[in-house]
C-alpha cells in the first residue's frame, strides 16, 4: 500500500557514518529571508547612477567638455565664425600677440578645459536635480552674459559686443549654449530619472 505525502516530500541523506538525515525540500523561513534580502540587495538596472561620486564625476565631465568644446571653439576660430580665439580666457595673464601664437592657442585650449571643470563642479554641486536640456542650456547662457558682457570687455578677454561682428556673437552665443547643454543634461542624466526616458534595449 503506497502512502501519500500530502504535505511535503521527505528527502533521505546518507552520510559518511552511515545515518541518515531528514530534510525536507521546502526552504526554511529564515533560508528564504536571506534570499529575499540578497535579490533585494542587488542593484537594479538604472539604479548605479545614484551612488556616483559628484566630484569625480564633475571632473571627469568637466574635463571633456573643456577638452571636446575647447576644439570645436578652436575650429570655429580657424574657419573666421568668430574673431574671439580659444585663448580669451588666458588673455588677461598673457601678452595679446602670444594668445594667436600655436602655444598661446593651446595654452588657451588648456584654460578652458580648467574653466570647464570649475564650471561642471558648480553646476552639480548645486543644481545638479533639475531635470532635461533646458537647464543647461539656461546654464551656457549665463556665462555666456558673465564673460561677453559683464566680465569680459573689462578684463580685456575681448572687446565690447558693438565692437564684435554679428557673426562672432551668434556663435558664441550657439557655442556656450551647446556647451552648457552637454554639461548640463549629462549631469541630469546621472542624477535624476532621465535615464528612464531613454529606450530600453530589447530583453532587459
Amino acid at each position: 500500500m503506497m502512502t501519500d505525502h500530502t504535505h511535503e516530500d521527505v528527502l533521505t541523506i546518507h552520510n559518511h557514518e552511515g545515518k541518515t538525515d531528514q530534510r525536507t525540500n521546502r526552504q526554511r523561513p529564515r533560508e528564504r529571508d536571506e534570499n529575499v534580502t540578497k535579490r533585494r540587495s542587488v542593484p537594479r538596472q538604472g539604479d548605479a547612477h545614484y551612488f556616483t561620486n559628484p566630484f569625480s564625476f564633475a571632473l571627469e565631465l568637466g574635463f571633456f567638455a573643456g577638452l571636446i568644446w575647447g576644439g570645436i571653439h578652436w575650429l570655429f576660430h580657424f574657419l573666421h565664425f568668430t574673431v574671439v580665439p580659444v585663448g580669451f580666457l588666458a588673455e588677461p595673464f598673457f601678452k595679446h600677440k602670444y594668445i594667436y601664437t600655436p602655444a598661446g592657442h593651446l595654452t588657451g585650449w588648456l584654460c578652458f578645459i580648467v574653466f570647464s571643470i570649475f564650471a561642471s563642479l558648480l553646476y552639480t554641486f548645486t543644481i545638479r536635480k533639475l531635470k532635461g536640456p533646458f537647464p543647461g542650456m539656461v546654464y551656457g547662457i549665463v556665462w555666456w552674459v558673465i564673460l561677453f558682457i559683464l566680465l569680459g570687455p573689462k578684463l580685456g578677454m575681448m572687446k565690447p559686443l558693438n565692437q564684435l561682428t554679428w557673426d562672432s556673437i551668434f556663435t558664441e552665443i550657439c557655442f556656450f549654449l551647446l556647451w552648457g547643454l552637454f554639461i548640463g543634461y549629462t549631469v541630469a542624466m546621472e542624477y535624476t530619472d532621465e535615464r528612464k526616458r531613454e529606450p530600453e534595449h530589447a530583453g532587459a
